[in-house]
């Protein structure tokens, strides 16, 4: 049972990771304020941005839930924001320019996560 349960936490974590890279293809298409490099580059970006989401923001979320309550869930996005910003900062030759772009680009990343984990099936 121990054993099933790995091997689905590494296929989930491995999905996450590859829908990540895919998010990040797309931004990096859609948006010209958004340079990534080499595929190492784009592999490192959607390692962090699947990890951080995965264990940062959920510690995050739950240090700031006021601040969330009270802005109405923007919080939650600036938290979203953050994560994109902390892989652009860990990766090398992955460049987002300016505040807006970081805005479009949380927006597209989230669009591309909900449809691909929309039409993925379930991992159990």
């Amino acid at each position: 049972m121990k054993e099933k349960a790995g091997q689905t936490l590494l296929i989930s974590a491995l999905v996450g990771w590859g829908v990540n890279i895919v998010a990040l293809i797309v931004v990096d298409w859609v948006f010209d304020g958004i340079e990534i490099g080499r595929w190492g580059s784009l592999l490192v970006g959607a390692a962090v941005l699947a990890l951080a989401n995965a264990f940062l923001k959920p510690i995050l979320a739950l240090l700031t839930l006021p601040l969330i309550l009270l802005t109405l869930g923007l919080g939650y996005f600036a938290l979203n924001v953050a994560m994109l910003a902390l892989a652009e900062w860990i990766a090398a030759d992955f460049s987002i320019d300016g505040f807006w772009t970081y805005v479009g680009a949380t927006i597209i990343v989230w669009v591309v996560n909900f449809l691909l984990n929309a039409f993925l099936p379930d991992i159990d």
